[in-house]
């Protein structure tokens, strides 16, 4: 039966099994003791005896009465030996009904302190894949049992958080892809399937499928990125901050040229983190990336490093329009564009490269910030924890460019040594 497998069956037959153990011994060791003590044994000697009556003048007078008699030892050694057995006897009693107590104290002790144990099982009964939005919450003192129940009340919590991402992140690749595709298909039927369309239609048809196959790969390049990063299959090492904002620099170095802007640095040495270095490379790129599409001809890009406290940080500095300030808590969402969501040549961003950035930081253990104000450009922070960083303080909360100006000799004319310092 089901009932005998149960850990409240085996607890029960565990404890009972304990206490009457305990008890036995207990009582064995009095009836030892009492036993040696006393000294038992059954009388071995009896006499008859006949009674007499005394006579006034002191003569002893038969009354015809035979008794059997016995040495006053041996009687109390008689009493001793039936007082143990009587002691005995009870003792066994005593046992049988105790380990009969035992069992079903055991089952009620045992099913009040599993009783959490069968609200853990119910509740995961009622999770589904679908749905973690139930909770355990068990109540009652902090025990392990209390601890279990929170620990997998924290599993759900990550577990629901991540299928929620996916979720989203899955709805709006959905909803960006389908765009472009309504597009292609479009451009297909009107033009490039019909023999009405004429040699001018079908170019600029032909240019509309590549713009838009152009940012579907885009897309897809950027959500291969973030996937990359969510399987935790990276290996981190020492990575010097400094290098990897200059290499990101020269990795834009043609097209800040191509557009008339200078790239400034002020990077400093010394700033050793543990992290994957083609990822923070990325993250780097991504921020440069939208400084070079959004900053005006002739303009200059900062990139800059240093250290505040247990805090490394690489900025990037634009002059481009700025953000809103209601717009700031949004930018790091995935596929959220703002009014400069379209690049330099017109086309439309993935909006995926700035929430690849907060996702590849906040797996080192930073934070990604803006400071901008709308007409006087953006500038992007990287916090990132340095190797020997041993308080808990958050990182600061004002750019550290403010702290630290780029001093002007780093600035390099356009399309001569840009990118170099």
């Amino acid at each position: 039966m089901r009932i005998f497998r149960s850990i409240r069956f085996r607890l029960t037959v565990l404890y009972s099994t304990l206490l009457f153990a305990l008890a036995g011994a207990g009582l064995l060791v009095a009836y030892v003791a009492v036993d040696r003590a006393v000294d038992p044994k059954p009388v071995t000697e009896r006499y008859e005896a006949q009674l007499v009556k005394l006579k006034r003048d002191g003569r002893a007078v038969p009354i015809g009465t035979t008794i059997e008699v016995a040495a006053v030892e041996q009687i109390e050694s008689e009493v001793n030996l039936r007082l143990m057995e009587t002691l005995r006897d009870y003792s066994l009693v005593a046992l049988g009904g105790l380990f009969a107590a035992s069992l079903g104290i055991g089952w009620v002790l045992s099913g009040r302190a599993l009783r959490p144990v069968g609200a853990i099982a119910r509740a995961a009964r009622e999770i589904q894949a679908t749905d973690l939005s139930r909770r355990i919450r068990l109540s009652g003192p902090r025990d392990e049992l209390r601890d279990l129940a929170d620990t997998i009340d924290s599993m759900l919590d990550r577990l629901d958080h991540a299928f929620r991402t996916q979720r989203q992140l899955i709805d709006d690749a959905s909803h960006e892809l389908r765009s472009p595709l309504a597009i292609i298909r479009a451009h297909l039927d009107a033009s490039l399937t019909s023999p009405d369309a004429t040699d001018e239609e079908r170019a600029q048809a032909v240019a509309a499928v590549d713009r838009t196959t152009t940012r579907m790969s885009r897309l897809i390049e950027d959500l291969l990125a973030t996937a990359r990063r969510d399987t935790d299959t990276i290996t981190d090492t020492d990575v010097d901050l400094s290098a990897v904002a200059r290499e990101a620099g020269e990795d834009v170095t043609p097209l800040a040229a191509g557009r008339g802007l200078r790239l400034r640095y002020a990077l400093d040495g010394e700033l050793v983190c543990i992290g994957d270095p083609d990822a923070l490379r990325r993250a780097a790129g991504n921020l440069l990336s939208n400084a070079v599409r959004l900053s005006p001809p002739g303009g200059a890009i900062t990139v800059a490093t240093g250290q505040v406290g247990g805090w490394l940080w690489l900025a990037v500095a634009d002059e481009g329009p700025g953000i809103a300030e209601a717009d700031q808590d949004r930018v790091f969402d995935r596929f959220w564009r703002g009014e400069s969501g379209r690049d330099s040549s017109g086309g439309r961003r993935t909006g995926l490269g700035l929430a690849i950035v907060r996702q590849i930081v906040e797996s080192h253990g930073g934070q990604a910030a803006l400071f901008s104000r709308l007409t006087a450009g953006a500038t992007f922070v990287l916090w990132l924890p340095a190797i020997d960083r041993a308080d808990d303080d958050p990182p600061p909360a004002s750019s550290p460019l403010k702290a630290q100006p780029v001093p002007a000799a780093s600035a390099q004319p356009p399309g001569v040594g840009a990118g170099q310092q």
